[in-house]
């Protein structure tokens, strides 16, 4: 249930980063043999989970299709409710970006880091785990983050915007620098050890960027919409470096981001 309300709530987000109004979803609902009671269970929940979160950004499901049975003999596919959402974007001129822009913007972070992190990239890349509940998510604090951003999008005061939900906050700042070959530095409070300050994938998080004069402004709007909102860093350099209680945890070239981030596929099929 909770995984398919994510599945909603990021695809809106992703929608809302560039500026466009959430309007419409499609899905497909993979799982496996209906007929077993566990099957069938996952697949029931994840479709309440889907509609209670459309009814929550007030978006109608206008297709669909859904593939059922896939399992062998030893277990089904993981339950994988996928979603496909299109949103409306009144001016082409406003659209944004995920990429940092220009050097001294500085960067925000809306939404709360939580101590979490099942079912994260994280732990299944450095742990080879595939464990743990999905993130928390109220969806009624998403919509606040979400208009928050769209709003600022509109009054041309944002200059980037990033969704923080694969592989948490220090992953989302390196995929804005690479971007936009430009670096970053920032800081952020513990939360609860350092690896979940950094790769927690809490939601209602989107990391933006922004000319420091619209800083007030910014402020003064989050706070009139209850949605958290702190400046944690700076665009600039020639680094990913980023700080846990003011050490300094990450401090990489970008140059090496870079290239860890384009080349693995090409690596994997033989260049």
């Amino acid at each position: 249930y909770r995984g398919a309300q994510i599945a909603v709530a990021e695809a809106a987000r992703n929608l809302t980063c560039v500026g466009a109004d959430p309007a419409a979803v499609t899905d497909c609902l993979n799982f496996g043999k209906p007929e077993k009671p566990d099957r069938f269970w996952q697949l029931t929940r994840a479709v309440e989970g889907i509609a209670d979160a459309c009814r929550a950004f007030r978006v109608p499901v206008v297709s669909g299709n859904v593939s059922l049975y896939n399992e062998g003999p030893d277990a089904a596919v993981y339950p994988t409710p996928t979603i496909g959402m299109v949103g409306v974007l009144d001016k082409v001129s406003q659209r944004t970006g995920l990429a940092f822009q220009q050097e001294e913007h500085l960067v925000g972070l809306v939404g709360a880091t939580l101590p979490e992190l099942g079912g994260s990239e994280y732990l299944a890349v450095t742990h080879g785990l595939e464990a743990g509940l999905p993130p928390a998510l109220d969806l009624q604090h998403e919509i606040a983050a979400q208009q928050f951003v769209l709003e600022a999008i509109k009054w041309g005061m944002i200059a980037s915007a990033h969704d923080c939900a694969e592989g948490g906050l220090a992953v989302a700042a390196a995929e804005s620098a690479i971007a936009g070959g430009l670096g970053v530095e920032i800081g952020v409070p513990l939360v609860e050890r350092p690896d979940m300050s950094l790769f927690a994938e809490s939601q209602s998080r989107i990391l933006l960027s922004f000319d420091p004069a619209y800083a007030e402004v910014l402020t003064a709007l989050a706070a009139k919409l209850g949605v958290p909102f702190d400046i944690i860093g700076t665009v600039g350099g020639d680094r990913v470096r980023i700080c846990v209680d003011a050490e300094l945890l990450i401090d990489l070239p970008l140059n090496e981001c870079a290239e860890a981030f384009n080349t693995p596929i090409y690596r994997a099929m033989g260049e």
